[in-house]
């Protein structure tokens, strides 16, 4: 059964100490977002999570934005203030991962054998 290849939206932010990256629903209510910000954040955004990727670009490893992170960065540790700074200055970027086969029950024994 295939998985894994759903479309992937980001915004990714490259500040003066590290990569930051918000996920986001769609790049038009993104463009609206930044035209009229009466559109609520959370029409916007896949979960009000800001993640570092410790310098290594939109590609590098995901870990979540400590509060101290983002103060150095931002200036404030509210994520809803960094988030919209992101979100302003950062750049879309859209995927679609590698579509992948699993076993979906492993305890049945390797796919393939005796089948």
């Amino acid at each position: 059964m295939p998985r894994a290849n759903e479309p992937t939206a980001k915004v990714f932010y490259k500040g003066a100490a590290e990569d930051f990256i918000v996920f986001v629903d769609d790049i038009q209510v993104l463009n609206n977002w930044r035209k009229d910000r009466s559109i609520p954040l959370a029409d916007v955004v896949n979960g009000f999570k800001i993640f570092v990727t410790h310098r290594h670009g939109a590609q590098g490893i995901m870990d979540g934005a400590s509060k101290g992170i983002l103060d150095t960065e931002f200036g404030t540790s509210n994520e809803d203030e960094c988030i919209q700074k992101i979100l302003e200055n950062g750049e879309y970027q859209s995927s679609v991962t590698r579509e992948r086969q699993d076993d979906t029950n492993v305890a049945n024994g390797p796919v393939g054998i005796g089948r």
